[in-house]
């Protein structure tokens, strides 16, 4: 009987020791994962802030297009005056050379 309640015991020390490892490596686990979940929150927020950046990013290229457009705009509007200009110049000044 004694030696059964020996046994019983060491069993139960046995897994008790098992039950600590377990609780160790669930510890373990559970401090990776906490670790992991702060990573992917930064990463989250980083990704946020990139997609508002690039959205800005994209309007101010649109804008900047737009100023382009138009600047090409006036810039081909200016040399046709230009070329006008020129057109009118070469007619008063032909008359005077004859």
């Amino acid at each position: 009987h004694e030696q059964l309640l020996k046994m019983m015991e060491e069993r139960m020390m046995d897994v008790e020791r098992k039950l600590r490892l377990v609780k160790r490596l669930l510890q373990d686990k559970v401090n990776q994962l906490k670790e992991q979940l702060s990573k992917n929150t930064k990463a989250d927020a980083m990704v946020k802030d990139l997609y508002v950046e690039n959205a800005q990013l994209l309007k101010a290229l649109e804008m900047t297009e737009q100023r382009q457009k138009t600047a090409e705009r006036k810039n081909y509007l200016l040399e046709e005056k230009i070329a006008n200009l020129n057109r009118i110049v070469r007619n008063l000044a032909s008359p005077s050379f004859n």
